[in-house]
């Protein structure tokens, strides 16, 4: 960084860091003891899709590294395109079994960076209910910028629950990496692994 890009407040942009998502296992710790929300076992990563034949290649290859765990019990992951044409990968886990859901999530990101799809990555998520089972909650990892941020969506309602959202983030601070920008914080309604 420059004295010019100091001048006019420009700032280096923040590397990756997929090791940040293991934090998520310690986070759903304080989220269930301090606000009642559990894991649900789902989780999903999103993408821009590229067309061709090398991108083909790597997308299979990641779902029979995620289809592997079939053989074990597990359930196959699915693949889906949003109404914004981003493409998502749904991996399923039993809700105990969160440290092996960011496992694979963590492997997806890993696999598509190593054979230069980084860019395309957008986010992840991790899927949590409150004891009720009324109210979704995701935790979702900006992979641009390292950082993650709840969405939490009222009961019964397309609305965001915004004064939630602030109190979790402060509750999680010690445990993830929060995105200061709340303008980056953006509603994934209907994404794999939020609502099911």
């Amino acid at each position: 960084m420059g004295i010019l890009d100091t001048l006019f407040g420009r700032t280096k942009p923040v590397k990756p860091d997929l090791d940040q998502l293991f934090g998520v296992p310690s986070a759903a710790l304080t989220l269930e003891a301090a606000a009642g929300f559990r894991p649900t076992g789902l989780g999903s990563v999103c993408f821009a899709s590229v067309e061709g034949g090398a991108f083909d290649e790597v997308e299979r290859q990641v779902r029979a590294l995620l289809d592997a765990d079939t053989e074990r019990g597990g359930v196959p992951v699915e693949a889906s395109k949003d109404s914004y044409g981003y493409s998502w990968l749904l991996a399923r886990h039993q809700p105990g079994e969160l440290p092996e859901l960011v496992n694979d999530l963590h492997a997806v990101n890993s696999e598509l960076e190593a054979h230069g799809f980084g860019p395309q990555l957008l986010c992840s998520l991790v899927g949590f209910r409150d004891a009720d089972g009324q109210r979704p909650l995701a935790l979702v990892y900006l992979y641009k910028r390292g950082t993650f941020y709840p969405v939490c969506k009222r009961p019964d309602q397309q609305e965001r629950d915004n004064a939630l959202e602030i109190e979790l983030a402060n509750l999680l601070k010690n445990d993830l990496r929060i995105e200061p920008d709340l303008s980056r914080w953006f509603p994934v309604w209907g994404a794999p692994g939020m609502e099911e």
